[in-house]
C-alpha cells in the first residue's frame, strides 16, 4: 500500500515552473522518456529541475490532477525534451534586473524630486532672506549712502573692489551682495540672522 505524502514545497514553484514549460515547449522537438520512482521528501518541483522537464508536463502525463499531492513510491514516467534551465534562470534573471532596474530608476527619480523640491523652497527662502536685507541696507535704492557704504547691500569701499556693485546696475550691485553674503556667512539667511542680531551683516 502506498504512504501518501503532502509536498510542502511543490505550491511556490509551480508557477515558475508551469511558465518555464510553456516558455520552452517548442525549443526541442528530440523527446526521450525518463522513468522514476517517486522517493520520501521529493516533490513534483524537485523531479522537474532534477530532468529538467516542467511540471505540467509531469503532471499531465501521469494522471496526476493535483500537483500539491504526490504519493511516495509512485512510479512516474514522462517524455523529456532538450530543454534549458539555463535561457529559463536567464529570463527571471533579466526579469529581476529589470524590476530592480526599475525600482533604482524610481528610487533615483524619487530623490531627485525631492532635492528638486528641496532647492526650490531653499531658493525661495534665500530670496526671502536677501529682499530683507535690501530692505534694511538700501530700501532697493540703487543709489543708496552711508558713509563709504554704497548700494543695495550698502557693500564698504573695500567689499566692492573686491565683489564689485560700484556701478548704479541693479544686478551688478545684487551679484555683488550675493558674492559678499556667500564668502562671508554662506547663505543669505545667516547674513540675515547675523544681521538680526547685530545690526548691521
Amino acid at each position: 500500500m502506498f504512504n501518501i505524502k503532502k509536498t510542502l514545497t511543490i505550491a511556490a514553484g509551480v508557477a515558475g515552473a508551469l511558465a518555464f514549460g510553456g516558455a520552452h515547449a517548442s525549443a526541442d522537438t528530440t523527446t526521450s522518456t525518463s522513468d522514476y520512482v517517486v522517493q520520501s521528501g521529493d516533490t513534483l518541483n524537485k523531479i522537474s529541475a532534477k530532468y529538467n522537464v516542467s511540471v505540467s508536463t509531469i503532471a499531465a502525463q501521469n494522471n496526476i490532477s493535483n500537483v500539491n499531492w504526490i504519493v511516495v513510491g509512485q512510479h512516474l514516467s514522462f517524455a523529456t525534451t532538450g530543454t534549458s534551465t539555463t535561457q529559463a534562470s536567464s529570463a527571471t534573471t533579466d526579469t529581476t534586473s529589470t524590476q530592480a532596474s526599475t525600482s533604482t530608476t524610481a528610487a533615483a527619480t524619487d530623490t531627485t524630486s525631492t532635492t528638486a523640491a528641496t532647492t526650490s523652497t531653499t531658493s525661495s527662502t534665500n530670496s526671502d532672506a536677501l529682499n530683507t536685507l535690501i530692505a534694511r541696507e538700501s530700501g532697493g535704492n540703487v543709489n543708496a549712502t552711508n558713509g563709504q557704504y554704497y548700494g543695495l547691500g550698502q557693500l564698504s569701499a573695500q567689499a566692492r573692489a573686491i565683489y564689485g556693485g560700484n556701478s548704479a546696475d541693479y544686478n551688478d550691485q545684487l551679484n555683488a551682495m550675493k558674492a559678499y553674503i556667500a564668502a562671508r556667512y554662506g547663505t543669505a539667511e545667516n547674513a540675515l540672522a547675523h544681521s538680526n542680531a547685530t545690526g548691521w551683516y
